[in-house]
Formats: C-alpha cells, structure tokens, sequence
C-alpha cells in the first residue's frame, strides 16, 4: 500500500473514532524456573603470636616525660597484624595498676600502657591464660580483665571473673561470615595457688574440664582456636606430652591449635583428625617481645601464625576449608643503653626478612661479643624448622588489603 494513502486510512480512523478489530491474544501459563542460590565463598584471615613478655628493663626504657609509651616496639610490625580479621597474642604478664605496682621477673606486673600499645598495634584477642597468670593473685587477674573491658571487640581470653563468667561467657568473634570461637588453658601457674573457692580464675590444662567447654563451644562457631600455654621452655622441639595432648585436640574436632611458653620457635605440624579435616599445630610461637638475657640467641626469635580459611556455600551454612597456613618469623631488637639503670634500648620487632645485619651489628647482643649475631643465623634456623611453610613477606601487602 503507498504511503501516503496508509497516513490517510490512519487519519480517518482516529478521526471517526474507528480502529481495526484487535487481534485475540491466548494467555498461556508461563512455566517457573528454580533459580538456585548462588554459591558464596566467604574469607577470614587469622595471626597470632607468642609470648609479650614484659622485662624490667622494657618499661625502664618506655618511660619517658612522666608516662609509659609502648607504641614505638610495634611500628615495625603493625602492618603485619592490623590488616588481619583477627589477632591473637599471649599477653605473657598481667596488665596491672598503680595499687599493685609494676614489675618484671619473677613476678610480673605490667603498666597497663602495655594493654594500650596491644590493642593499638590490632590484637583483638588476648590470652592471659599462661604460667603468670596468678603472679598477683586474684587481683592482678580482675585488673587486667578491668583494663580491657575499656575497648570494644578486644577479648579476654583463659582468665575469667567468677565461675559463672567461665560456664556462661563465650569468645566467638563473628566475621565475613564465619564464627570462630576461642578457648585457652595453660599447664601451670609457677605454683602460686589459687584462692581458696576460685579456682575458676585461670582455665589449667585438665582433659575432662577442656573436653566438656570444647564439646559446649563447639556447636557456636565454625572455626575453633585453643591457645595451649605447655611444652619445654627453651627446648627447639615439641615433646610427647605436647604431642599427647595435640591428639586430645584433634579427637575433640578443635580446628587450630596456637602453643606457646618454650619462648623459642618450635616447628609446626599439620595433623589429620579422624574425621579427616586438617588441624594445624603450632606448638611454639617462641617470644613476640622479650629481652631475654640467657646465652641462647634463639629466644630473640619468634613468628607471626598465618591462616587464612574460607567458608563455601550459602550464608545459611557452608564448609569451612584451610586455604593457607605458615609462619613469618620475627627478631626482637635492643640495643644498650648509655644510662647503666636503664641497661637495654630501643625495643623494637622487627619480621626477619626486613631485617639488616647492620641492625644487628647494633643488637644488645653484639655488645655482649656475640658474633654470630646476624640474620642468616635467624633464618637458616627458621628454614630448617618450617621449610616450605616458612613465608618471608607481608601476606597482607601481597592480597591487596
């Protein structure tokens, strides 16, 4: 049809009111496609480290202007632990107070600036639960609980106010969608007793005890962590009844075990728990922060544990798989001071790969004749102890985080 006469038939229709019959449309039932849920994978970094051993001469060297500052010793390591969804410590000494005093060994006593500096550097969970514990009794226990009750989102763990605190209060951090609970116990308390009824104060190493708050726990997280304070201090290897005892975990479907106390690096082992899911097993972290005096260098090292775990399904539950595991070791540094009362300078944690034998030229230790002061030293040690789980870099900085 031309055009002009289709503009016509078109005109005249709408001008007379007039339109063509519309042609019948049959509905016909549209069939329901299932779209099933999208499968998440969801991530969750974890670091821990082992003993913050607060020495005499380290609050010798961070007072200053009238106040304690700590902050300092960690600008080193900061970034290998703030970037983490959770960090975990040994708080070696107790966080104390004015009325209690301060101190170092044997019995500790910790300005509670060190508390400070430890939240500040990222640490979200803080075990007490070690051979010092008790080494001011009752009340150094409630004053390190009382320090911390002063931050949001930071734990306590393995000390406890009353006993209803222990059977009632859970450590279970939510994040990224994935639960991770946390328990802690320790093998002594240098044989300083517990007050008389409260024996509930310090979570010890009893298998009847930890079976029964594992088997509790265990139903609330996706992810469980005991922190064990045991083995052989000084000794580079892990012992049979570390060995015992990591089985105990693994029957009781504990997922990560972070040990400490030996204040030297011990190796790390992955054991396969009879239902046949991984459990890593750092049996010693050695010291974060110390400034051991002993004729052992090896006490200077320690490591940063690295796990990351991801969580497949959909938000309703999933499974929960171990994607990396290692360990980036660490060196403590100081240096002598000029001023005999102080005796040790500039503390500082250093990650071993960034470590400098000129640093180390510089170290206390040097000073003391100590040629062998150096960093291949450190880390032919850690090789040997780690091999292929040995890592030399900021995982962190690598994930783009």
């Amino acid at each position: 049809m031309p055009v002009t006469l289709l503009g016509t038939l078109l005109v005249l229709f709408i001008c007379t009111g007039y339109l063509p019959p519309a042609a019948k449309i049959t509905e016909r039932a549209t069939p329901e496609i299932a779209i099933a849920s999208a499968p998440q994978k969801d991530y969750l970094t974890i670091v821990a480290v082992g003993d913050n051993l607060i020495h005499h001469p380290i609050f010798l060297a961070s007072f200053t202007d009238g106040a304690y500052n700590f902050h300092y010793i960690f600008d080193h390591i900061r970034d290998y632990i703030l970037p983490a969804d959770i960090a975990f410590i040994n708080q070696e000494t107790i966080l104390g107070n004015e009325a209690l005093g301060f101190s170092g060994y044997p019995r500790f006593s910790s300005p509670p600036e060190v508390g400070t500096a430890v939240v500040a550097a990222g640490f979200n969970v803080i075990n007490f639960a070690n051979n010092h514990a008790l080494d001011r009794g009752a009340a150094g226990v409630m004053s390190s609980i009382e320090y911390l009750d002063n931050y949001d989102h930071v734990y306590h763990l393995g000390i406890h106010r009353s006993a209803h605190e222990r059977a009632n209060r859970r450590v279970v951090l939510d994040i990224s969608n994935i639960t991770v609970g946390f328990l802690g116990y320790t093998f002594s308390t240098n044989g300083i007793p517990f007050p008389a009824g409260r024996s509930y104060l310090v979570s010890m190493i009893d298998q009847t005890t930890m079976a029964a708050e594992i088997n509790a726990l265990r139903p609330h997280c996706d992810y469980l962590v005991v922190s064990m304070h045991w083995g052989e201090e000084y000794n580079l290897n892990f012992n049979r009844e570390q060995e015992r005892l990591a089985a105990f975990l693994a029957e009781h479907r504990v997922d990560l075990v972070i040990g400490h106390h030996p204040h030297v690096l011990q190796p790390m082992r992955i054991i396969t728990r009879p239902d046949g899911n991984p459990m890593p097993v750092f049996y010693s972290l050695g010291n974060f922060l110390s400034s051991h005096a002993r004729s052992t260098k090896e006490a200077l090292l320690g490591g940063i544990m690295y796990v990351k775990i991801a969580k497949t399904g959909t938000p309703s539950g999933g499974e929960i798989i171990l994607e990396e595991t290692g360990l980036i070791p660490i060196i403590t540094h100081f240096e002598a001071a000029r001023h005999p009362e102080v005796g040790r300078t500039n503390f500082g944690i250093y990650p071993l790969h960034v470590y400098t034998d000129a640093l180390a030229a510089q170290h206390w230790r040097r000073a003391q004749g100590d040629n062998e002061m150096n960093v291949n030293f450190f880390m032919n040690l850690s090789r040997e102890m780690f091999g292929p789980a040995l890592i030399t870099r900021n995982v962190f900085e690598l994930a783009g985080r």
